[in-house]
């Protein structure tokens, strides 16, 4: 064992298959093998949060012949576990060459080369991917226990997630499907935010609580069915206390992970009008009640419910705002939406910065409508969790169809639409196959 060769094999290992147990076997050859195990912050840094946590992944590891020990690679870097074990070779699939795992390819293969280190990359085997069969998984749908769960689960691992409304199944799968390469790293949206503003405008209704629960759920579902991302459902004030845990078992019982309720009362009013309309802020002391019982009244410990302050939008001051944040945090809400109609980021700042020095503190959610011109690395800087992009595909779909219409209204025909607006019937066709 003495005259053996130090062996690195990095591995997330969320679903074991034959191309990890090649890696393996191709490492035993070369000498001692020593499995860096991703954590799962590491593997969530470029990827979706891993099926299994770290514990579960470490136990099949384990039990896999030729494996003499695992470390925990923290980082999707590898670089710093590098340097410390100065492996003699490191073993790693081919299939790192393109994509976004290339440039760290081409880091790796110059460290080695300090101590006399070699890249090892046996054949990828075709056909077999954790990626792959993780996307057939999900193709065939989640529980809605597992689906329950993903958010509180993403939030322990991802420092800052980003979600994206749908008001229909196609909208959900367009937040599920749609990403990107970017700085060399996957980029998607980390769950659905069903919006009773855009739910009532896509049937047509005003946004004023006139469409109910019975069809928000309706619209849940549907969602549900062709997507597997946690979804935050807008709760608006969460209406009466008894109706509102009914409502939260239901919610838990679909899948979804959490109810984000404001604390306003009476008729309701779009919170974008402001002081322009008559809206009532409730009182600390009903809101807080309202939280207590919401909480009380949930089966799962899963589920969130989260406190939207409305202070902002009312005019109410930044102490106000402060104080029911503290409040409402007592009371047992999971996290606080603070709420603004400005379109500079300065009271939005203020109120994130002075939340950091809350002792006790839970999840921070903005609403970025009106101040849309704030990065997310400034967001997260300022200590906000969870960024909801509320409204952005109705929006961005309305004008698209008027235009569509006007066209075939001015042309006589509809070939100018179809030429500038519209995808293609093969694609409209393929895009929701049949087996889905």
């Amino acid at each position: 064992m003495k005259n053996k060769k130090n062996v690195y094999v990095p591995m997330a290992v969320d679903i074991l298959h034959p191309g990890h147990i090649n890696i393996i076997e191709t490492a035993r050859k070369l000498g001692i093998v020593t499995i860096g195990l991703l954590s799962d912050k590491a593997i969530a840094s470029y990827k979706r949060v891993p099926m299994f946590d770290l514990e579960k992944r470490k136990k099949i590891i384990e039990n896999i012949k030729g494996v003499e020990k695992i470390v925990i690679q923290e980082t999707f870097d590898y670089e710093p576990i590098i340097r410390e074990l100065k492996p003699n070779f490191l073993v790693h699939g081919d299939d790192w060459k393109t994509g976004i795992q290339s440039e760290m390819r081409k880091k790796i293969i110059k460290i080695l080369r300090e101590w006399g280190g070699e890249l090892i990359e046996p054949k990828y085997t075709r056909g077999i991917s954790t990626t792959a069969i993780l996307d057939e998984f999900y193709k065939n749908g989640i529980t809605p226990d597992f689906r329950r769960g993903y958010l509180r689960k993403m939030l322990s691992l991802k420092p800052f997630i980003k979600i994206l409304e749908a008001h229909n199944g196609l909208t959900g799968l367009i937040v599920e499907k749609t990403s990107i390469e970017k700085d060399k790293k996957k980029v998607e949206f980390d769950g659905i935010w069903e919006s009773s503003l855009t739910d009532s405008t896509s049937k047509g209704k005003p946004d004023t609580e006139l469409v109910d629960f019975s069809s928000r759920f309706s619209t849940i579902e549907e969602i549900l069915e062709v997507t597997t991302k946690p979804i935050i459902v807008d709760g608006d004030t969460g209406g009466k206390i008894e109706h509102l845990k009914f409502h939260i078992k239901t919610l838990e019982r679909l899948g979804v992970s959490a109810i984000i309720i404001e604390d306003k009362v009476g008729s309701k009013k779009n919170s974008l009008f402001g002081t322009s309309v008559d809206q009532t802020q409730d009182t600390i002391e009903n809101f807080s009640n309202k939280i207590f019982q919401a909480k009380k009244a949930q089966v799962t410990s899963d589920f969130m419910i989260i406190a939207r302050i409305e202070s902002l939008i009312l005019n109410q001051g930044m102490n106000d705002a402060l104080k029911r944040a503290k409040a409402y945090i007592e009371a047992g809400a999971d996290g606080i939406l603070i709420h603004s109609k400005e379109n500079i980021e300065d009271e939005i700042k203020e109120f994130c910065l002075k939340y950091k020095k809350f002792k006790k503190k839970v999840y921070l959610v903005v609403v970025p409508s009106t101040f849309s011109h704030i990065k997310e690395n400034e967001f997260e800087s300022m200590g906000v969790n969870i960024v909801i992009y509320a409204n952005h595909l109705l929006r961005s779909a309305y004008p698209a169809m008027v235009n569509t219409a006007e066209s075939i209204l001015k042309n006589n025909r509809s070939f100018e639409a179809s030429k500038t607006y519209c995808m293609s019937i093969k694609d409209i066709i393929n895009l929701i196959p049949e087996d889905a």
